[in-house]
């Protein structure tokens, strides 16, 4: 029985599992996508939101919020740096850590969470598993532009036909005039 247990094994020990999720994560972080079968989206998404979040630390505890004050500047730079290990233990690949601390972080900086989205694709063909695009949502150029570019005016409609008006219009109504001799 089930009872209580609220992780996915997606079929796998712990350790695999483990360095699957690293792996994927990691992926996720150098690509901002990803292809992958729908449960294992959802639990990267949980693994990995979290490192997203705590390396957010590097921006919030940045050397020029402390000011000239040595203390809270000794302060900010544990901080900064217990980040960093905390997403190299669970990435495992410096590469990663790098791109997540100087790429990723500054856009989701303003982020409160949410920093992933699914998108369902296709079932596989060989055993029908559900697929689904996984992404970062900042890094998205269709979604994010479309959001931050302003709004055309549409034109208006009506449900009636209108006349048209053709070239011809104005060289009748003058040909229907009197001619003033």
């Amino acid at each position: 029985m089930r009872h209580r247990d609220k992780i996915n094994h997606l079929g796998r020990k712990y350790g695999h599992r483990k360095s699957m999720l690293s792996n994927m994560a990691a992926s996720l972080i150098k690509n901002h996508s990803i292809n992958t079968t729908l449960a294992k989206a959802k639990e990267l998404r949980s693994f990995v939101e979290p490192i997203i979040t705590a390396s957010k630390d590097n921006v919030k505890y940045s050397e020029d919020k402390a000011g000239s004050d040595e203390k809270l500047k000794e302060y900010y730079k544990i901080k900064r740096r217990n980040a960093n290990r905390y997403c190299f233990a669970l990435l495992r690949d410096k590469q990663a850590v790098k791109h997540l601390v100087d790429e990723v972080v500054p856009k989701v900086a303003e982020r409160n969470g949410g920093y992933t989205r699914i998108l369902k694709t296709c079932n596989r063909l060989g055993d029908n598993a559900k697929m689904c695009y996984m992404e970062l949502v900042d890094f998205n150029p269709n979604y994010s532009n479309a959001k931050n570019a302003p709004k055309a005016a549409a034109p208006k409609t009506t449900r009636r036909s209108r006349k048209k008006k053709t070239a011809d219009a104005p060289a009748q109504s003058e040909a229907n005039e009197p001619k003033a001799e």
